[in-house]
């Protein structure tokens, strides 16, 4: 099994295990602990069945491993992602202790998955500094994008009037030839995720889920957003606000060499998400054919968005030069 006290024996292997370093994740520990034990202190529902508590929190049988090691469980998943068999195995318990940990320990990570764009703009803090922002565009403040993950294919359903439902559709990404779940991110000019979407449909448009989301709508005038091709159009939408994107081609009207050569410019600048979605793929959770409820799929998105951030924190993205 994969504990803590094994960890300090084997510092090296924690990043490849939990995606972060031994202090990396002694620090997410300390800010974890209370954070989880005011969650469970408030709680006024069984975690299991959903009914009026009986006993104050923290009655009844104890936890077999402590909460640092349920903490490490937790990462390990996500890193891994294993099913819950293979992890019951590994930890001696049942699936249904492994899901009860999991949930549990989720749950308070997703209280820790804070991102800029969600607090009230006098909050937020502007990027003017060099180390922030890119010297060839010095107003862009956000670098969106769309990532998809593959899921397992929906079955098919009827309505309340037992009319067939096709609940598959919805989900078949023409772009990835798959059933899919579809999240935007918008990240700093350094890699530093400020907003993600909730999961939707994989049918969903890139701008479709842009417009849904509001998101350019916390620009400042002064500020500006940087996007890929398939958020042609968004531009009618704001025609007040700059925005950076590629010239698209159309039938009879072949880019230029100019043109191209503006595309080839913007893409030196707009890896930075191309490697940060590299980071969140790195979570075998959400690189892998995703097997859990759609329901659940946000969370996951939000709680491995925040964990990239810590890492990204501590060891920076690669820096780009402006020539």
């Amino acid at each position: 099994m994969i504990t803590y006290q094994r960890l300090q024996r084997h510092p090296e292997a924690s990043s490849s295990l939990i995606g972060m370093n031994l202090a990396a994740f002694e620090q997410l520990y300390q800010e974890f602990a209370p954070r989880h034990q005011g969650r469970r202190a408030q709680a006024t529902v069984t975690r299991r069945s959903g009914t009026a508590r009986k006993r104050a929190a923290g009655g009844g049988r104890k936890a077999t491993y402590a909460l640092q090691d349920r903490l490490l469980m937790t990462l390990f998943w996500l890193r891994v992602y294993t099913t819950y068999a293979v992890l019951g195995f590994l930890y001696d318990l049942d699936k249904t202790n492994i899901e009860d940990t999991l949930k549990d320990v989720l749950a308070t990570l997703d209280t820790m998955s804070e991102f800029t764009f969600e607090r009230p703009s006098a909050e937020r803090v502007k990027l003017r500094t060099a180390q922030a922002v890119m010297d060839a565009f010095p107003a862009v403040r956000l670098v969106i994008d769309a990532k998809e993950q593959r899921i397992q294919r929906p079955h098919a359903g009827r309505d309340n009037q037992g009319q067939r439902q096709d609940k598959q559709k919805p989900y078949y990404s023409g772009k990835k030839k798959t059933h899919t779940l579809k999240n935007q991110f918008a990240v700093r000019p350094d890699g530093y995720i400020e907003a993600v979407s909730s999961s939707v449909p994989g049918s969903t448009h890139d701008l479709t889920l842009l417009r849904q989301s509001n998101l350019l709508d916390h620009l400042d005038a002064a500020q500006a957003a940087m996007l890929d091709k398939g958020y042609d159009g968004i531009r009618n939408d704001y025609p007040a606000l700059t925005l950076y994107h590629p010239h698209k081609a159309r039938r009879n009207h072949p880019l230029t060499d100019d043109q191209k050569a503006d595309n080839r410019h913007l893409s030196k600048y707009r890896i930075v998400i191309e490697h940060t979605l590299a980071q969140v793929s790195q979570f075998q959770v959400l690189a892998q054919l995703y097997r859990h409820a759609r329901d659940r799929h946000s969370q996951l998105v939000r709680i491995v968005s925040a964990l990239v951030n810590r890492r990204i924190h501590t060891t920076p993205l690669k820096t780009y030069a402006t020539a």
